[in-house]
């Protein structure tokens, strides 16, 4: 019997620079570049060097950045994120990618309003959408459960972010993002790009269309 055994390139493991706690189960984790050429709005796969298991993650950093981030939740029953929130600086990630398709489209980026809609760490495509282009004309709903959860919001124009949190009496809205939006005027030649909870994004997704939005600029990336 011959036992197999399966050499992954060294180039193919980063060592994490730095740890930024956000809240007890939120962290942003920031490892060197070295080849990663990504888009915005792009994931990555990743997990612990050493460990078999690996999990997908949008990038939060922005396309010009000399480092690499992504935004982990830690989740109970989660092996992935129990582990990467266990991690310090120097520790090795084991990561493939980028890929995915849910990017900003250049040939409107100038010319068009730009509706981003996210639930938890779902707002992690939409951070490296605007740090990637400044001068992007864009409107970012983020639903939270607690106003703790509002992530970095100070890296968003504060015309231009509103949070709607649905356990607590704070932030821009109390109540779900599909309330807010609603109650929202929308130009119809909006591009809208939604990402997180699943059940949020089928109701949105009607909204926006009962807004006159067509589907064909409506894009979507579900959080499970």
């Amino acid at each position: 019997m011959f036992l197999r055994i399966i050499l992954l390139p060294m180039d193919n493991f980063f060592t994490i620079l730095e740890k930024r706690v956000l809240t007890p189960s939120a962290f942003v984790l920031r490892f060197e570049r070295k080849h990663i050429e990504f888009k915005a709005g792009q994931y990555l796969s990743v997990g612990l060097a050493g460990e078999p298991q690996a999990r997908d993650y949008s990038v939060y950093s922005a396309e010009n950045d000399p480092y690499v981030e992504i935004m982990v939740k830690q989740i109970d029953n989660g092996t992935v994120s129990r582990q990467l929130s266990q991690c310090k600086k120097g520790d090795r990630l084991r990561i493939l990618g980028p890929r995915g398709n849910f990017n900003l489209h250049k040939e409107v980026i100038g010319s068009r309003k730009h509706l981003f809609i996210a639930t938890g760490t779902g707002i992690s495509p939409f951070h490296s959408f605007v740090k990637s282009n400044p001068a992007l004309n864009y409107l970012l709903i983020h639903g939270v459960r607690k106003d703790e959860e509002a992530y970095e919001r100070n890296d968003y124009d504060t015309s231009r972010y509103v949070l709607c949190c649905s356990r607590e009496e704070t932030g821009d809205y109390h109540g779900r993002v599909t309330g807010y939006l609603k109650t929202l005027p929308v130009e119809k030649n909006s591009v809208a790009y939604l990402c997180g909870n699943g059940d949020m994004i089928f109701e949105v997704f009607e909204i926006l269309v009962n807004k006159g939005i067509g589907v064909e600029n409506i894009h979507t990336e579900i959080y499970f």
